[in-house]
């Protein structure tokens, strides 16, 4: 299993990014997929989770009307889209994969097992 997390970098409050994770080695249209960050000494906290279908998400409050998560089933790959940024999301951004649910999403860090290595985001104000 592996999972692959691209696309950050240092933006300026109000601007956008788009974080990619790319995946391999499991049953993609199986699995929930998540967005968690993590800033150093606070527990890594969820942004948002979606289901194996796509039918089914999850944000945190933070985040609602700003991130857009989708998936794309044939090409194993799901993308977060970062608009408005605030200097509060600096972060590191890990994506994160397990079992799904077919009718809703849990949106935990300990529902998931297998993680990427994370990418950086930065907001300067």
């Amino acid at each position: 299993v592996q999972l692959v997390e691209s696309g950050g970098g240092l933006v300026q409050a109000g601007g956008s990014l788009r974080l990619s994770c790319a995946t391999s080695g499991f049953r993609f249209g199986a699995f929930a997929i998540g967005w968690f960050r993590q800033i150093p000494g606070k527990e890594r906290e969820g942004v948002s989770c979606i289901s194996p279908s796509g039918g089914y998400t999850v944000y945190a409050d933070s985040v609602k009307g700003r991130f857009t998560i989708s998936r794309d089933n044939s090409k194993k790959s799901v993308l977060l889209q970062m608009d408005n940024l605030k200097p509060d999301d600096t972060a590191v951004y890990y994506c994160t994969a397990n079992l799904g649910y077919p009718d809703h999403v849990i949106c935990s860090q300990y529902e998931y097992e297998t993680w990427g290595q994370g990418t950086q985001v930065t907001v300067s104000s």
